[in-house]
């Protein structure tokens, strides 16, 4: 055992360094595991420890938590996993041991302690060799699954009420980026995960041989198709009696794409490419603006580049992308025009057909 004088540890800190200090290309990684593991049930114990004696008020720290997180640089839920870990093996021989001599990862070590701890008053009813047996056999995710259902089994008020406490924290959050690009960064409930992963995954197939997308890069594709999609159809509440709407502003040589034309603005956002409003010029509502020192002295009345009618006739005619190899139906479809609008080309049934969210960009923007 390592001694708190720090003897012990100094050896260990010395022995680490040598040992990355080497050249040794390949390891076993099972191995490594095992002692990383079993340090970490280690430090559990100590941080147990700590917390017992009151490690914290020396520097006058409000929490344990606090102190180990702040000495170790370690996050707040971080600290508080290691001193779950920590109380509960100490009733918990067996499994101590089974993570200390690599029959069980730490991972698989925490999952079990929490269950523990959840049960509180009805803990006596967690088995500890049962439930070591299903660590050994199962995988993590497996592990964490059994011990959610056997949570429900003993306690489903108190499963519920974790589940709501959990559904407080549900956020989302979109920034916009310094090259103009946005960040989603969110945590979901299981059923809203679940309904956004299921609408994902069934418009995130391949669209043919010449897609190479990757996963992720199709995923993201997906949500813009859904945002598109409930924009396109109009059922989206009214703000300030206005359809939402994302509004581009742009002068006659950007519409044009000509040469030392300034890029397109767009709203929320920064400023883009008037090769892409060649694209969104194929099917916009479009208005308008005359200025004159700065100021605007008329705005046209707003007509949409597809009439109603038009389009109407398009989806009868065309049933969906027309991109060899895609089957995305009318709705998920927006008309391009095969000779740019943008450049002059004509805005007629001829000229038009319909093309998916993905292959419309592709054959604009490549």
């Amino acid at each position: 055992m390592l001694g708190e004088g720090g003897t012990d540890l100094a050896g260990l800190e010395s022995t680490v360094r040598d040992f990355l200090a080497g050249d040794e290309l390949s390891v076993d990684l099972k191995r490594l595991r095992v002692v990383i593991d079993s340090l970490e049930g280690y430090f559990a114990a100590q941080a147990r420890q700590v917390r017992r004696v009151g490690g914290n008020r020396a520097d006058g720290s409000a929490s344990v938590v606090t102190w180990i997180g702040r000495t170790c640089g370690m996050s707040s839920s971080s600290v508080a996993d290691r001193l779950c870990v920590g109380t509960q093996l100490e009733s918990l021989p067996k499994i101590a041991e089974a993570l200390r001599t690599g029959q069980i990862s730490y991972q698989a070590t925490s999952v079990l302690c929490h269950l523990r701890e959840q049960l509180g008053d009805e803990r006596e009813l967690f088995v500890e060799d049962e439930m070591l047996e299903h660590a050994r056999n199962h995988s993590v995710a497996s592990l964490r699954y059994l011990c959610r259902v056997a949570r429900h089994v003993v306690d489903p008020d108190g499963f519920f009420n974790e589940a709501e406490a959990d559904y407080s924290r549900r956020k989302l959050e979109i920034s916009l980026m310094a090259d103009g690009m946005h960040f989603i960064e969110g945590v979901l409930d299981p059923e809203a995960g679940s309904a956004l992963k299921t609408a994902l995954d069934a418009l995130a197939k391949r669209r043919g041989p010449e897609d190479d997308r990757s996963h992720k890069q199709r995923m993201a594709d997906s949500m813009s198709d859904l945002v598109h999609h409930a924009l396109d159809q109009g059922t989206l509440p009214r703000r300030n009696g206005v359809k939402p709407h994302v509004s581009l502003t742009t002068t006659i040589e950007g519409l044009k794409n000509e040469v030392g034309a300034p890029p397109v603005d767009l709203e929320l956002s920064l400023p883009i490419s008037t090769r892409t409003l060649e694209r969104i010029a194929c099917d916009c509502t479009m208005s308008r603006v005359l200025l004159a020192d700065s100021m605007v002295i008329d705005v046209g009345r707003a007509t949409r580049t597809v009439s109603a009618p038009m389009r109407r006739a398009l989806g009868k005619r065309d049933r969906g992308c027309r991109f060899p190899g895609c089957d995305r139906q009318v709705n998920w479809s927006t008309p391009h025009h095969i000779d740019f609008w943008a450049r002059g080309g004509p805005n007629n049934l001829p000229n038009l057909v319909l093309l998916c969210f993905f292959h419309h960009r592709l054959v604009h923007e490549g």
